[in-house]
């Protein structure tokens, strides 16, 4: 794999877009006004204890309190008799009022607030300290025996003697990594953790924010899949050095200032690419397309042949299609950053060893796939269903709002609708006011409608209540926007 890292730093945000072989496949935006919350560590104050939903409300002193669950609160486990935890009453955890370390696992997302937890998780470039943990464990994606037994043995070592608690998770990128580098994140985030500790100050607070976007992007991207990294900010570019100079000095050659005039994010259609992916429609090179629809239930995804009409029969077009369909769909989850649950309704497919070669295109497609995710097979309808780890806002809830118009449904009532909408509040205020006339304030194009089409229902409504309707357009008025003023 060739990734290429762009960075496009302004006053305002930070992109960074990674791109494989010349083809976009995630961004990540960060603006300084509304910077991601993920692994931030606050001292929060218990606003609301729910026993019936064994959760809490936690005060961070942000816009929404944050969601603490039972399940997510550091406490001895007991076990039963045959050996399995015995759940723990929430309200014998935490009380209203307290003071409590938390971190947050989630980003607010739609109305929700932030996911939080008190099982403390302190990232470094190999390591993962977890303070209130006991023993090391090792990342499941270092699959070689040998590795995985080296790195517990260097671990053990560096580890011995220590007075800090806690324990260690192994990441993927400490593959290959000698005693010296493990030695020398350990003594970091120890030392991460005593000033988290030292921290007096009263809640609600801040205590550690997480690491700058760029930052975390290297950190947690595995350094052989790096090919290069461009920065259009020299500011950015020098801090970014000093981070790799420390903890992955193998990129430090790869990493250069991109001084051109051309913007930065032009180059490999980027900011296009962007744009594409904020739409519904995703055109396919056989000729076939997607279609997109997120809700905050749901991610649909419908496959259509479109213009792709093949070259032998139905069944051979269908499925080439569906295999196109499965390896953009990949992309687009991860360009997008959808999550949660996803339904995807390709082309029905008769033959059964076509709906596995699909699942399997689509399986492969999501390996290079960072975030977890689950694939399941082909559904008695026909759909494939499937979860995506959520941890952050979607593309396009970060870059886009609901339409004013039609407030995100994607229609709006057409302009005989609104009419007839309008000639009964006539009636209505007819019956409840005795005045002399009406003023009908509406958009240009339902103006255009009275006076045109509607304009003998206008002369006969007029008749009817035996007062004049006059009809004024507004502007700022959107096509669905009226009203009616007794005069």
């Amino acid at each position: 794999m060739s990734d290429e890292i762009l960075v496009n730093v302004t006053p305002q945000e930070t992109r960074v877009a990674i791109v494989e072989n010349g083809l976009l496949q995630e961004v990540y935006i960060e603006r300084n006004n509304r910077r991601g919350l993920v692994g931030n560590i606050y001292k929060g104050r218990i606003k609301r204890v729910l026993p019936g939903m064994q959760a809490a409300f936690v005060d961070l002193n942000l816009e929404r309190t944050a969601f603490l669950h039972e399940s997510d609160i550091d406490w001895p486990e007991t076990l039963d008799e045959d050996g399995r935890p015995i759940p723990v009453d929430i309200t014998r955890k935490i009380r209203e009022g307290q003071e409590i370390l938390v971190q947050v696992i989630k980003d607010p997302l739609g109305s929700k607030g932030a996911r939080l937890t008190t099982h403390i998780a302190i990232p470094s470039r190999y390591l993962v300290y977890l303070p209130g943990g006991s023993g090391h464990s090792i990342s499941q994606k270092i699959e070689d025996p040998e590795e995985r037994q080296r790195l517990k043995d260097l671990l053990e070592e560096v580890c011995e003697g220590r007075d800090a608690p806690g324990g260690f998770i192994i990441r993927t990128a400490a593959e290959g990594a000698d005693r010296e580098a493990l030695r020398s994140d350990r003594a970091f985030l120890e030392r991460v953790w005593a000033s988290t500790l030292a921290d007096d100050s009263a809640a609600p607070h801040l205590v550690r924010e997480a690491m700058p976007l760029v930052v975390r992007v290297l950190r947690d991207l595995p350094e052989a899949e790096i090919q290069k990294i461009r920065i259009d900010s020299r500011e950015t570019c020098q801090m970014v050095l000093h981070f790799v100079e420390t903890f992955i000095p193998e990129l430090v050659s790869r990493i250069e200032h991109y001084p051109g005039e051309r913007p930065i994010f032009d180059l490999y259609s980027v900011e296009d690419e962007i744009n594409k992916a904020l739409g519904k429609r995703v055109e396919l090179k056989s000729g076939g397309h997607l279609c997109i629809d997120q809700t905050e239930a749901m991610t649909t995804i419908d496959v259509n042949t479109g213009t792709y009409v093949g070259q032998r029969n139905l069944e051979e077009t269908i499925f080439k299609t569906n295999l196109e369909a499965a390896q953009a769909i990949a992309r687009q989850l991860r360009l997008r950053n959808l999550g949660g649950i996803i339904i995807i309704d390709f082309i029905d497919m008769k033959e059964a060893e076509h709906r596995e070669k699909v699942i399997r295109a689509l399986e492969q497609g999501m390996s290079k796939d960072r975030a977890r995710h689950h694939i399941c097979s082909v559904s008695p309808l026909g759909l494939v269903e499937m979860t995506r780890e959520r941890t952050r806002e979607s593309l396009g809830h970060v870059l886009c709002e609901p339409c004013t118009c039609c407030s995100g449904q994607g229609i709006v009532k057409t302009t005989e609708t609104i009419c007839y909408e309008i000639f009964r509040e006539l009636l209505r205020e007819s019956r409840q006011f005795d005045v002399e006339q009406y003023l009908v304030l509406a958009s240009q194009d339902v103006v255009d409608r009275l006076l045109g089409e509607e304009s003998a229902s206008i002369a006969e409504l007029e008749a009817f209540i035996g007062h004049p309707i006059n009809l004024q357009a507004e502007p700022l008025y959107a096509q669905d926007q009226f009203d009616v003023v007794p005069m």
